[in-house]
């Protein structure tokens, strides 16, 4: 007798897998829409996490989005203020932290406006700079802007002097070579960049910072906190975010991920629809069968649970697919789209299996009540 259970058990699966063989080809219909919303949903829901990874490493390629200034006292930026800034910020969310020293030189006696920098964090912090010629690799090379090349007819390879003051009023001259030429269509086109260290032998005062420009790749709360951390913890700082970056990146993963979600649960009803549609068709086709089952003594419980364990296999079978193609659909939207690869979420298999199971199985409901509606004597007098 203990083996009964088991027997009803492999009795019943059959019964529902030979249901499904006799009927393939409607079965397959519902079967794909299934897979196909099982897809569409752990594809979407994959991006839709990865979403702020993705679009935060394309917003820094317009820029930083944190800035460190001196506090309001008057005095300069240190240095070591600005590495323990840093200290706060998440290593592995630093994309590039470029300091700045602003000082006025004259070239042939006119006042230009020098930028000392660390020109390999400028290239991670502002990689839409377009430069004519190469980046300056060793000292005494330097980016001029197209404005100040127009102006003194600079071409890459060309050598000028450049005269700096420091703070007991004497001179110093040196001889720069062009490397290259900056294009941004803003600000930066009136300045030349060299390295701090060249700018401090011109103008001395070593240590000394005007700003710092962070590119951070982290959402607006974790700016949000690490603005809020500084502010609480160094002295000297002025954390600010540069709200035209942050904003602009909060408005559109906001929009994007809304999409996302309104997409998924369109396609989830439309889903469902089908699949509905589908199984009525099948009651529709098996009405003399039930009503012969009816006839023979059948309950309307067992009917029911013959017709769910169709939809119920139908859901997990899908759901399987699902996963499995959602990934390749996120994976192909990622790569298209960002140029950048995602990684397998596990935590998807069960969450996209549990909602493909529930989505037919509401999708029965209407079927399966008009299944136990059948009256076997009208349906077997051929009515």
């Amino acid at each position: 007798m203990a083996g009964d259970p088991m027997k009803k058990q492999t009795m019943y699966f059959r019964m529902v897998t030979s249901s499904l063989i006799r009927r393939r080809s409607r079965m397959l219909v519902a079967l794909l829409a299934v897979a196909i919303g099982a897809t569409v949903l752990s594809g979407l829901v994959t991006i839709y996490y990865d979403i702020p990874r993705q679009m935060g490493q394309e917003f820094r390629s317009y820029g930083a989005n944190l800035i460190f200034i001196p506090s309001g006292d008057g005095s300069a930026l240190s240095m070591d203020a600005a590495d323990a800034a840093a200290d706060f910020i998440p290593a592995d969310d630093i994309v590039g932290m470029a300091p700045y020293r602003y000082e006025t030189v004259k070239i042939n006696e006119q006042p230009f406006m020098a930028a000392g920098t660390d020109m390999e964090e400028v290239k991670k912090t502002s990689p839409y700079w377009f430069v004519s010629g190469e980046w300056p690799e060793n000292d005494g090379s330097v980016l001029v802007g197209q404005e100040v090349a127009d102006y003194i007819r600079l071409s890459p390879g060309d050598t000028f002097t450049v005269t700096g003051t420091d703070i007991k009023d004497e001179s110093f001259s040196r001889d720069f070579i062009v490397s290259g030429i900056v294009q941004t269509g803003g600000t930066e086109e009136g300045f030349i960049f060299l390295s701090l260290s060249d700018l401090e032998g011109l103008m001395g005062n070593e240590g000394e910072l005007d700003v710092v420009e962070c590119s951070i790749s982290a959402s607006q709360t974790v700016l949000d906190d690490i603005v809020k951390q500084i502010t609480e913890n160094v002295e000297g700082v002025t954390p600010r975010l540069v709200k035209r970056v942050t904003q602009s990146e909060g408005t559109v993963l906001t929009k994007l991920q809304a999409l996302v979600y309104l997409v998924t649960v369109i396609v989830l009803l439309l889903t469902m629809i089908c699949v509905a549609t589908t199984m009525m068709a099948v009651v529709a086709e098996r009405r003399k069968e039930i009503g012969l089952k009816k006839a023979l003594g059948a309950a309307n419980k067992s009917i029911v649970m013959e017709f769910l364990g169709e939809c119920l296999f139908l859901g997990g079978l899908g759901g399987l697919l699902g996963v499995v193609l959602g990934f390749v659909f996120a994976q192909t939207i990622s790569v298209n789209v960002f140029s950048r690869s995602i990684s397998f979420q596990p935590l998807l298999i069960p969450v996209t299996l549990a909602v493909s199971i529930a989505i037919t199985a509401l999708a029965c409901l209407l079927p399966v009540r008009s299944a136990t509606d059948v009256d076997p004597a009208i349906v077997l007098r051929g009515e």
